[in-house]
């Protein structure tokens, strides 16, 4: 057998595998005497069939499965060994022009290269965001704890610091919603107007235009789905059925207890900073997304070298469960592109900076995740062998391994980032974070 490439450039190639007679005849004569012995042909004997029927039957997809058994073998063998990085499959030139009748075959197969390039993360800088929880945010905070936790008080009149639970109406839209909402969340003058001094029992008629100040809540209050929020314009009637006023909490050692668990929060600075650090830490996992997905936009725009388009179009073609039309491949190919790229960006950082995930990394964060879950419930500490005893049950589920090994990965990447990239600090509100970052 003889297994041979050609470069066409630096990104495509053929491989060209020859196979002779003598590479499989004796593997086909084998498995066809074994097929005489057992073969059960009406007429003879078992293990008496002549052999020229047995060939006439079997002969010609033995020989097939044969070669192709020894063509996938060799392929593979040749690319391993030659260290040929490929994008895709080899795709088959001339496999449907295979006259099986010949003692010797010809196979030859384009090849897609990756590419060589290098990929610089100091090349643009990046802004690093560091997001703060204002005194704004925190007061606000304090005051949704302080509700929650309060009293509510049954009135019979509507005024402009109450709760109104009701059930919106439109016949137009066939519409029927029972709702709580705060009358500060409605923002139309004439509409609070209306609200405002109405009793348990009336009906009140609303205008939706302008109706709250968030369009959004048109679907949280009024049920209507999403594309139908925006904008609505509709009559609406409410019946009311209840009206209450929240009498807020006091912030006292109580409250605190129920926050936080007995002693550990103690007074109301104390509080603020606890909230403080609590949102922090969350804008933080946001922030860190940001990063990384900014990293990545800007390594596949600062990162350049070609791709070996033309066959990864036609592998794509026919690479899936349904063969593409050349324009569908088309298209695939243009909205995997930039996936692509930096699949291959984040394998040389990989490779070259061994941040690859092992084993026991895998095995270690699988046991930090159960026991953290544990605790949660309650579980403060489980013993060794219940937490290895989960942890085999994981690493024994494929999809489960996969998840958590993005996840590391993902993590290793993020650390990668954070230490090698060129970074810009900003610090800023959430508010203006998420105006400014998700613009």
């Amino acid at each position: 057998m003889i297994v041979t490439k050609k470069d066409i450039d630096r990104l495509n190639a053929v491989v060209t595998v020859e196979i002779s007679k003598d590479d499989y005849s004796e593997k086909v004569k084998t498995i066809l005497n074994n097929y005489r012995k057992s073969a059960n042909i009406p007429g003879f004997r078992k293990g008496h069939v002549p052999m020229g029927m047995v060939k006439k039957q079997y002969g010609k997809a033995v020989l097939i499965e044969e070669v192709n058994k020894l063509l996938q073998e060799n392929l593979h063998k040749f690319l391993t060994e030659e260290k040929l990085d490929v994008l895709g499959n080899p795709l088959p030139k001339n496999d449907t022009n295979i006259d099986w009748d010949a003692g010797d075959f010809l196979f030859e197969f384009d090849l897609g290269l990756a590419p060589e390039f290098a990929v610089d993360v100091t090349k643009k800088a990046i802004t690093q965001y560091k997001v703060v929880a204002d005194t704004k945010m925190i007061d606000n905070q304090v005051k949704s704890i302080r509700k929650q936790y309060g009293k509510l008080i049954a009135k019979d009149t509507v005024t402009k610091n109450d709760e109104i639970t009701g059930t919106f109406v439109s016949d137009e839209r066939e519409l029927s919603n029972k709702t709580t909402f705060a009358i500060e969340v409605i923002k139309g003058k004439k509409q609070l107007s209306a609200l405002i001094g109405a009793m348990v029992g009336d009906t009140v008629v609303l205008k939706t235009k302008g109706l709250f100040k968030d369009d959004h809540d048109n679907q949280k209050y009024l049920g209507v789905s999403h594309e139908d929020a925006h904008g609505l314009d509709i009559e609406v009637s409410i019946k009311i059925e209840e009206v209450n006023t929240r009498e807020m909490a006091e912030l006292d050692q109580d409250l605190f207890d129920k926050l936080f668990g007995e002693g550990v929060i103690t007074s109301e600075e104390q509080l603020k900073e606890r909230i403080k650090a609590d949102a922090e830490k969350q804008f933080e996992q946001q922030s860190d997304q940001k990063l990384l997905n900014d990293v990545v936009e800007s390594l596949i725009e600062n990162t350049k070298f070609d791709l070996p388009s033309d066959f990864l179009r036609r592998w794509i073609q026919i690479s899936g469960e349904k063969e593409m039309t050349e324009e569908e491949a088309k298209e695939e190919f243009d909205r995997s592109e930039k996936g692509l790229r930096y699949q291959l960006i984040e394998g040389k950082l990989r490779a070259e900076n061994n941040l690859q995930v092992t084993f026991e990394e895998l095995k270690d964060h699988s046991k930090n995740m159960i026991k953290t879950q544990m605790a949660q419930f309650g579980q403060m500490n489980p013993t060794e062998e219940e937490v290895e005893a989960i942890v085999a049950r994981i690493m024994g589920n494929e999809e489960e391994v996969k998840r958590l090994s993005e996840q590391l990965n993902t993590n290793k990447m993020l650390i990668f980032f954070k230490e090698n990239a060129k970074l810009k600090t900003k610090e800023i509100t959430y508010e203006k974070f998420m105006k400014e970052a998700y613009a």
